[in-house]
């Protein structure tokens, strides 16, 4: 069943791409209306969901996918790892690392495990301590959405652990708001996003008004509000699965049945 796929993440990709030129999301989306595919947001969280399933090496995986669906917005440093024979990673402080990593807080048993886990996925490409807490922030607060935590705890324990402020609204974001590719500079805002939305949709259309490439902070708040909501509407929910291949739905199906968004730890 669609209703039961772990698609958050690549949810927010596709809708904040669709709407990130008006900056507005509307209430009831036409489905039909949704004409953006996924970007390499998508294809890199399916990657990730690829390599905790089957054990396939993170380099290996993320190698393969954005070779295997090029022209998808990668970033330049990133495209130039890829194609390589033996990829080091290139200290980048971006928020590359957090987009991908939301399957790790869903896969894992523990926090400590989440959060260990996240730094690995992080540092075969990111490996400045911006862009592996950037992962681990994202991934914990998965981890914590799943499992029951309330939206306090899920503030407290992200600002406490990464330093994150968290105390702004969205209202008091989006006057000053400008894109920024750095961790610090949009993590915080995703997350924001997910802790002052009423629900799924709501979540979205807030990480959409803040205008400005909105399809990577809206990846992040999706993965959140799935994780906490348990479920994305219908009409948001088809448009964003018909626009997968075969290839990535089949991962997500496989990966959504060995981690069920219902199960606690």
């Amino acid at each position: 069943m669609v209703e039961k796929l772990i698609i958050g993440a690549i949810a927010g990709d596709i809708l904040g791409t669709e709407y990130s030129e008006s900056g507005r999301m509307p209430e009831n989306p036409d489905p039909d209306s949704i004409k953006a595919g996924f970007t390499s947001n998508s294809v890199l969280t399916v990657a990730v969901m690829d390599s905790l399933l089957n054990g396939k090496d993170y380099i290996h995986n993320l190698q393969m996918y954005g070779n295997e669906y090029p022209g998808r917005g990668y970033g330049t440093a990133f495209m130039r790892w890829i194609s390589q024979q033996e990829p080091k990673p290139y200290h980048s402080w971006n928020n590359g690392a957090a987009l991908r990593v939301s399957p790790v807080g869903y896969s894992g048993r523990t926090l400590p495990e989440v959060v260990d886990e996240a730094a690995r996925c992080a540092m075969v490409s990111h490996n400045h301590p911006d862009g592996i807490i950037g992962a681990k922030a994202v991934a914990a607060a998965v981890f914590l959405a799943k499992n029951g935590r309330s939206k306090d705890e899920i503030r407290s324990h992200i600002e406490a652990e990464y330093n994150y402020d968290l105390n702004r609204t969205i209202e008091e974001i989006r006057p000053r708001f400008r894109y920024d590719q750095s961790c610090q500079g949009s993590v915080p805002e995703a997350i924001t996003a997910f802790l002052d939305s009423r629900d799924f949709g709501d979540s979205i259309r807030l990480a959409v008004s803040l205008g400005n490439r909105t399809a990577t902070i809206a990846t992040i708040t999706g993965a959140l509000a799935q994780a906490y909501y348990k479920e994305i509407p219908v009409n948001m929910l088809k448009p964003v699965v018909s626009k997968l291949t075969p290839g990535m739905y089949e991962v997500i199906e496989q990966f959504s049945n060995n981690w069920p968004l219902s199960l606690f730890h």
